[in-house]
């Protein structure tokens, strides 16, 4: 019995399928006729063949070969990825207020140097509304740490303290996270910091170990015209 050898448009179906390994995308672009669930079933049909399997395979291991990257090396870098933490990126935290850590929960400042700043800006700006100046208080001490929790019976807050974002020094990055970071974007709204899509990255790990199945029956009815050709 001769050989059964693959038509150009298996092959070319094959290479298709090399650039996202999406069957049914690969199916059209190779030139295949057929739209919606009729191209679905077909290219799950074409991609169970043995021999387009065999070219498939061929082909990966050709291009390992030629670029030194092997699929190893790309489902490592997409696991680490999908299980990066974005937490040691960036983070949302509630902080203290003012009075959460103040002598007897009254206004706390960083230090003396910020509680002078204060007097003379309120001096000033009486002075420029010809007004009596209304000098803070600094009886409820210096010290005042922005990064902590909040005070939990602080009677300003209600232990509620603030939200606050917390953007991670990039220089620091694990490597893992560094694969997550994609960059930062600064506009006149703020900081945006850009991170790979882990779900898909989870997405590509599973469809590479063969979790995703393309359906192989036709549903609802469908007939398929010509399936055997495919073959």
């Amino acid at each position: 019995m001769a050989e059964h050898k693959l038509t150009e448009l298996q092959k070319r179906f094959g290479d298709e399928y090399l650039v996202d390994l999406n069957a049914t995308a690969a199916y059209r672009r190779a030139g295949y006729k057929g739209k919606g669930n009729v191209a679905e079933v077909n290219a799950s049909r074409l991609l169970s063949n043995a021999k387009v399997q065999e070219y498939i395979q061929t082909r990966q291991k050709a291009r390992e070969k030629r670029t030194e990257i092997t699929q190893d090396m790309v489902l490592q870098r997409w696991w680490a990825i999908a299980n990066a933490d974005p937490n040691e990126l960036i983070y949302h935290r509630r902080v203290c207020c003012r009075h959460c850590f103040g002598v007897d929960h009254a206004f706390q400042w960083i230090d003396e140097e910020e509680y002078k700043r204060a007097v003379e800006s309120a001096r000033f700006v009486a002075k420029q509304n010809k007004q009596k100046p209304v000098i803070p208080l600094n009886i409820g001490g210096y010290g005042f740490d922005p990064t902590i929790r909040p005070h939990p019976k602080c009677p300003a807050c209600y232990g509620e303290g603030h939200g606050d974002v917390k953007v991670m020094d990039t220089r620091d990055l694990t490597p893992e996270v560094r694969m997550l970071y994609a960059g930062v974007k600064v506009s006149k709204e703020g900081i945006e910091v850009k991170m790979r899509d882990q779900d898909k990255a989870l997405e590509n790990v599973a469809r590479h170990l063969g979790m995703f199945k393309d359906r192989l029956e036709l549903e609802g009815g469908i007939t398929v015209k010509k399936l055997e050709d495919l073959l």
